[in-house]
């Protein structure tokens, strides 16, 4: 896919349906219960019944995609480990033992691992989307080239339509990848105009001097690339990896494929702010799940306008805060589609006072 390609394919993305969103309100406002008595859980509903179109939405069978890539910046010294961690918990990974494959058992989902790009030969067992073995060292350039940022975008994209074409109607977003909250908090800190100092957190654990190295990589970054803000596709590719690019095609083939995309914690979601500022439209298939604890999380939410279910200091990845909002998903659909009605109940309705 050539980069004239993906912006006719994204003006192909189609609004919200919402006689959908108001036939899915009216259902909760006709069910024996205080009006709007379950808050964020009733306007999800809406707001899925209005990406897909359907005011009865199935999501039985739902998956996490989780995107692994290695970043060139870790070179500069910006994580507690080395690339190898990557590696090594992508084959934990396919081996269904990491931390999001207990979280996702338990909430009847299927993992997905991805390989976007990292060093050394294929894991089996992974899905093959790799771009290159890893991406360059932002503060010596680009990180990846244009094309290259076009590929994993597309990628993402196809993993979507796969999952959809598989009977899946649900993904939540994850990641891996050592140096991957550098990566993030430099695209951010361009994409909503901050110092790279406020949108820096310690990640996995960094020392003081760890993040004033973290902080002077991201700022070294920008400095070298000049990345604009006005063009999301060049402060990815500038700054990014190649696992935030392919999860910013999955938000993006959420919106085209009409399915909900439930992102993570902080670089899933700039992974969403970066297909948001190229498609708006595509704010339409963004669903937050959690409110992580790295420093720019709520900057990253406040900017797509979406509100976490969840605030409970998640900082693991993997996609953990994203599975972990799938069981308040099943219980705001239990209500939904069993919960007795007014008529039913014999009892008058309820009626909006303001």
């Amino acid at each position: 896919m050539t980069e004239t390609e993906l912006k006719n394919l994204l003006k192909t993305v189609a609004p919200p349906d919402e006689a959908a969103r108001a036939a899915a309100h009216a259902h909760w406002a006709a069910l024996a219960k205080p009006l709007g008595g379950l808050g964020q859980l009733e306007t999800m509903v809406e707001a899925a019944a209005a990406l897909t179109g359907d005011p009865a939405p199935d999501f039985t069978r739902r998956a996490v995609l989780v995107l692994c890539a290695d970043n060139g910046v870790v070179a500069q010294g910006v994580s507690q480990t080395d690339a190898s961690v990557t590696r090594a918990v992508l084959e934990n990974l396919t081996a269904r033992r990491t931390s999001v494959c207990c979280m996702a058992a338990a909430a009847h989902c299927e993992v997905v691992p991805v390989d976007m790009g990292i060093a050394g030969v294929p894991v089996p067992g992974a899905v093959d989307c790799r771009v290159a073995p890893g991406t360059r060292d932002f503060t010596q350039g680009p990180a990846m080239t244009r094309e290259q940022a076009v590929q994993a975008i597309a990628a993402g994209i196809e993993l979507v339509r796969t999952q959809k074409q598989n009977g899946v109607r649900l993904l939540a977003t994850g990641e891996m990848g050592i140096g991957n909250t550098t990566t993030s908090s430099a695209v951010a800190a361009v994409l909503l105009g901050c110092p790279a100092a406020e949108m820096t957190g310690r990640g996995a654990g960094l020392s003081d001097e760890g993040l004033h190295r973290k902080i002077h990589a991201i700022e070294r970054g920008i400095a070298v690339n000049h990345p604009n803000a006005a063009d999301p596709l060049g402060v990815l590719a500038a700054l990014g990896g190649f696992d935030i690019a392919g999860l910013c095609g999955v938000f993006l083939g959420g919106a085209l494929e009409k399915i909900p995309v439930i992102m993570d914690g902080f670089i899933s979601g700039v992974a969403a702010l970066c297909a948001v500022r190229l498609c708006p439209a595509a704010a339409k298939a963004v669903f937050a799940s959690h409110a992580s604890s790295e420093p720019a999380a709520r900057l990253v939410l406040d900017a797509l306008h979406k509100k976490p279910l969840i605030t409970a200091d998640l900082h693991l990845g993997e996609g953990t805060g994203a599975v972990a909002s799938l069981p308040l998903w099943d219980m705001a659909l239990a209500v939904y589609n069993h919960c007795y009605s007014f008529t039913e109940g014999g009892i008058a309705p309820y009626t909006p006072q303001c």
